[in-house]
C-alpha cells in the first residue's frame, strides 16, 4: 500500500496537471478595434456574454448631453452683396422682432463690438496708407521719392437700395454684426430719420457682383444708401424728403454727376430688383438726381436706332440682353418688366439715351 505521504504527493500532482490543462475565457476590451487571436475567439456568438468578460461602457452612455436649446431664428440678411446671388425678388424675413428689440441689441453691439472694431479697422487702414513704398513691390528698385500733389480718392456714384427688411432698426442690427458681410454708408428710415454708418471715403459692401459701363467694382467708387422698405410697398414722403436732402449734400460734397444716381437693379440686372418698381425715380430726376423723360413730348427714335447699343451707352450690362431690358424697364417704365421693348419703350429709351 502506498503511504499517506505518497498519496499526498499524487493528489498534489493531479491538482497541478488539472490547473495547467484548463484555460479561462479570453478577456477583451469591447471598445478595442483589435480582435483577439483566432484561437481565443468564442466558438459561438453567445460566448462573448460570459459573465467573466471584461466590458467597458462608452462615456456617452453614462452621461448624455442635453439637446441644444432651439433658439428663434433672427433674420439678419439683406443680401450678401459680395457673393453671387440667384434670387431676384425681395423676401420678407422669416422671423421678425420689434424695433425696440433690435434697437436695444444693436446699441449693445455698437458699444461692445462694432465701434471698437470700426476704429481698429480704420486705424489699420491709415497705417497701410502711410507706409510707402510697398516693400513687397518687386518693380520698385530705387529710393522713395514723394509727391506733394495728392488727396483722398472720392466716390463718383450713388447706389440706391431697399432693405428688404421690416424696420430701420433691424437693418442697423444687420450692419452691426460681422457674419452678414454686408453694409452701406447710409440708412434712411420710413420716418425720415437718416443714419450714417460709414465714412464716405471708406468702401462699403453693398453692390456686390455688378457692372456699370466699364466699371466692374462698384463698391470702390460708390456710396451705398439703404432705404427702409420691404420691396412691396410705396416709399413715404418723409423718407423721400430726407433722401433728397442727403443726395443734395453728397452731390455737392463730391461733385457727383446727375447721371450717376442709379439703383442696384441697374448695376446688377440679373440678380437684383431694388429699389423696386415703387421707387419714385421721376421725383429724384426732377430734383437733379438721375435722368427722366418728358412723357408728353417723346421724340421718335430714328429708323436705324439700336436699342441694345443705347442701353450699353447708358451703362447697362447687355451681355444678357433680356435682363438689361428688364432692368431698364424697372427703372423707367415700372408697370411692365417683360424682357421685350415695345414701341413706347423704345421711345422712352431713346429720350433717356439722348442725355448720355
Amino acid at each position: 500500500m502506498l503511504s499517506s505521504k505518497a498519496l499526498f504527493r499524487m493528489a498534489l500532482l493531479m491538482v497541478v496537471l488539472y490547473a495547467c490543462g484548463t484555460s479561462q475565457p479570453a478577456r477583451r476590451n469591447v471598445l478595442s478595434r483589435t480582435s483577439p487571436p483566432a484561437n481565443q475567439r468564442p466558438a459561438n456568438p453567445d460566448a462573448g456574454k460570459h459573465p467573466d468578460q471584461t466590458t467597458f461602457t462608452r462615456p456617452e452612455q453614462i452621461t448624455k448631453r442635453k439637446p441644444r436649446e432651439v433658439r428663434p431664428t433672427v433674420n439678419t440678411k439683406i443680401e450678401r452683396r459680395d457673393e453671387p446671388e440667384t434670387e431676384n425678388t425681395a423676401t420678407a424675413p422669416a422671423t421678425y422682432r420689434s424695433p425696440a428689440y433690435y434697437k436695444n441689441i444693436t446699441d449693445s453691439i455698437q458699444r461692445v463690438a462694432a465701434k471698437p472694431s470700426y476704429y481698429k479697422t480704420t486705424e489699420n487702414l491709415f497705417k497701410e496708407m502711410a507706409v510707402v513704398p510697398d516693400p513687397k513691390n518687386p518693380a520698385v528698385n530705387s529710393a522713395w521719392y514723394t509727391t506733394v500733389n495728392f488727396d483722398a480718392r472720392k466716390p463718383n456714384f450713388v447706389i440706391l437700395h431697399h432693405t428688404a427688411q421690416t424696420s430701420a432698426e433691424q437693418t442697423l442690427f444687420t450692419f452691426s454684426i460681422s457674419r452678414t458681410s454686408v453694409s452701406a454708408h447710409y440708412v434712411v428710415g420710413r420716418d425720415g430719420v437718416t443714419y450714417q454708418m460709414l465714412n464716405e471715403y471708406m468702401r462699403a459692401w453693398h453692390a456686390g457682383r455688378s457692372k456699370w459701363g466699364a466699371i466692374t467694382d462698384m463698391n470702390s467708387c460708390s456710396i451705398g444708401i439703404e432705404i427702409d422698405n420691404n420691396g412691396t410697398e410705396p416709399f413715404s414722403d418723409a423718407q423721400m424728403n430726407s433722401l433728397i436732402k442727403l443726395l443734395d449734400y453728397l452731390k455737392d460734397k463730391f461733385g457727383i454727376p446727375q447721371a450717376n444716381f442709379i439703383g442696384h437693379s441697374d448695376i446688377a440686372p440679373s440678380r437684383k430688383n431694388d429699389p423696386s418698381k415703387y421707387f419714385p425715380w421721376k421725383r429724384l430726376a426732377d430734383a437733379g438726381f438721375g435722368y427722366w423723360y418728358d412723357s408728353s413730348n417723346l421724340a421718335e427714335p430714328p429708323a436705324d436706332f439700336n436699342a441694345i447699343l443705347a442701353l450699353r451707352v447708358i451703362g447697362y450690362d447687355t451681355r444678357n440682353q433680356a435682363t438689361a431690358i428688364q432692368a431698364f424697364k424697372l427703372h423707367y417704365i415700372q408697370n411692365d418688366n417683360t424682357p421685350m421693348l415695345t414701341d413706347y419703350d423704345k421711345k422712352v429709351l431713346y429720350n433717356v439715351y439722348r442725355n448720355y
